[in-house]
């Protein structure tokens, strides 16, 4: 029997090494690998590691394992992610780690002790998952439902019980659903944070986008972003000061002059990005946010929806907005922001840039470059002036005291704090690089070049529009 299992582990290592051409485009069937029950996670990923353990080491080098990165930012090199950056939604990781981590590809991180160096706090099901079953409980730190458990709170719904041992049978590829359990739902939510990464995308048409079209060519997240040894090509802005066309590009694909019956296309592509023209609008399904303010918090009122349905209050985060169907914000952007760190001074009464994308028309690295600004009105200090890391999650959601919430989120991630709270206005930029449309619903040349332009001409440095009189 052993030998059995030594030969059986020995096809697995070929495997890897032959990929699809031995055992087919959904992965190695497990069933005679993998023997549970399983009681947890981390039982699964010591499986796992059996044949895995390189994979193991490679893969607690990436920013999905980290969630940070090694990055020359303001000057310095530092680390930089998801762990220690400061947003417009939910605020900041330190003292909301169980709540943040559900999207974290890993078990059990609830506080700053997680030990990123064990191999079995992996969670190698979230991503390789191919039943659809496999689940994470919302503010269980990345533990999965082992159990029925309620959610949300209160609502008399529950979230049953997933079979850990049939879903560790049947793992093979990543897929739009795996990627997408966590970056469709960002910001607390489905269609919250990005815009243009929303569940829409799971199974969309062509007029939503025609890469990821079901009736077309169906590509998955990784015909684009292809990895090597789980690094995966590609930075989000929100937690990066760079991404872009230094790390994955349409021109990837797209190079050279791909408008073959058009020059003059080809020529704006110098300073146009592929975007701009071919994603005149995102959130075309769904609506995304794009305002909430935290200072309206913890009132008994009335929820209130929009015209699309949506809540536009809720006693624990404050009011929002939200919009479908919008039309992205044009800067120009040569691949880099400025950013504001945790700890950093900001200015009161000046709307405070949480990420500011980089470039002027005189950049002839720039590119004009469509983005989703998020704006949002969030806790500072008055007494130091810097933006507040608050615990939300079992802190303010419980009691409501912005102070009490202010002074352990701040300790947690190691900043002072003199005991004084107000609010100010901050904006982030999220670049717009999903739902491509059809050919023929992209921006023509009248969208820009006409009195009604989706551009302001005079904000890009122009006196007007260049088409309509000399350069200057």
């Amino acid at each position: 029997m052993c030998l059995l299992k030594a030969f059986q582990r020995a096809l697995v290592g070929l495997a890897l090494l032959a990929g699809p051409l031995l055992w087919g485009q959904s992965g190695q069937d497990h069933t005679s690998l993998v023997n549970g029950p399983f009681r947890s996670g981390p039982e699964v990923t010591k499986a796992c590691l059996e044949c895995h353990q390189g994979h193991a080491d490679d893969f607690m080098k990436t920013v999905h394992w980290n969630w940070s990165s090694r990055q020359k930012v303001n000057g310095k090199d530092m680390d930089l992610g998801k762990k220690n950056a400061i947003n417009n939604f939910c605020l900041a990781l330190p003292s909301n780690y169980a709540r943040c981590t559900s999207c974290h590809a890993g078990y059990g991180w609830k506080d700053a002790s997680f030990d990123f160096s064990k191999a079995e706090n992996i969670d190698c099901l979230v991503c390789h998952d191919t039943t659809g079953t496999y689940k994470k409980f919302p503010t269980a730190a990345g533990n999965p439902v082992l159990q029925d458990m309620e959610w949300p709170k209160g609502s008399g719904k529950l979230m049953k019980a997933i079979d850990l041992d049939s879903i560790a049978k049947k793992v093979g590829k990543t897929s739009r659903a795996t990627c997408g359990s966590c970056h469709f739902y960002g910001g607390g939510g489905d269609h919250v944070k990005h815009g243009d990464l929303d569940s829409s995308l799971l199974k969309p048409s062509r007029e939503r986008d025609v890469h990821m079209a079901a009736a077309g060519p169906n590509m998955s997240c990784t015909a684009c972003h292809k990895s090597e040894r789980h690094q995966i090509p590609g930075k989000a802005l929100s937690v990066s000061v760079s991404g872009g066309g230094q790390i994955l590009d349409c021109s990837t694909c797209h190079a050279g002059a791909p408008h073959k019956k058009n020059p003059m296309l080809n020529k704006h592509m110098e300073r146009v990005a592929c975007q701009t023209c071919h994603i005149p609008t995102f959130s075309r399904d769904l609506p995304t946010k794009v305002w909430w303010d935290w200072s309206t918090a913890g009132k008994d009122q009335p929820v209130g929806k929009d015209a699309n349905g949506m809540p536009l209050y809720d006693k624990m985060k404050g009011d929002f907005r939200w919009s479908k169907d919008v039309r992205p914000t044009y800067l120009w952007f040569n691949g880099s922001v400025d950013r504001y760190l945790l700890g950093d001074l900001m200015k009161p009464g000046q709307v405070t840039y949480l990420n500011r994308p980089k470039g002027e028309r005189a950049d002839k690295s720039a590119k004009l470059t469509p983005f989703k600004v998020m704006q949002g009105r969030q806790p500072y200090d008055t007494g130091s002036n810097m933006l507040i890391s608050a615990k939300l999650f079992g802190g303010y959601w419980n009691h409501f005291d912005w102070v009490k919430a202010s002074a352990d989120g701040m300790k947690e991630a190691g900043l002072p704090f003199t005991g004084k709270v107000a609010f100010t206005d901050t904006k982030m930029f999220w670049k717009v690089n999903h739902m491509v449309v059809p050919k023929g619903q992209a921006l023509k040349c009248g969208d820009c070049h006409s009195a009604a332009s989706v551009l302001d001409w005079k904000a890009l440095g122009y006196p007007g529009d260049p088409r309509k009189g000399p350069k200057r």
